[in-house]
């Protein structure tokens, strides 16, 4: 039995739910990308891990992958304890909001 772990278990682990105060340092990177709801947080780790142009292409063109725009920015600077799951993918931080019921 190997020990090696896959990238897909590797960002199963890592994924993460974090407040906006706690991921807005990563603005000044410009890396944060925001992940549709529609999509696999996970599956567009691997993807983006995995170098898949093809794949990644097609969601930036639906736009399910964006970078937050300043309305959405302004809002969140407002509410610092809205929550996201959050995964990075080198060298991005890839973002989705998680709605609560």
């Amino acid at each position: 039995m190997t020990e090696e772990i896959t990238i897909r278990e590797r960002f199963k682990t890592d994924l993460a739910e974090v407040n906006w105060k706690d991921m807005r340092i990563h603005l000044q990177r410009d890396n944060i990308i925001l992940v549709a709801d529609d999509l696999d947080l996970v599956d567009v780790a691997v993807d983006i891990a995995e170098d898949n142009t093809d794949q990644v292409s097609l969601w930036i063109a639906a736009g399910k992958l964006l970078k937050p725009n300043r309305e959405q920015i302004e809002q969140w600077e407002v509410q610092l304890d809205k929550p996201f799951r959050m995964l990075i993918a080198q060298p991005y931080i890839l973002a989705q909001v998680v709605s609560h019921a």
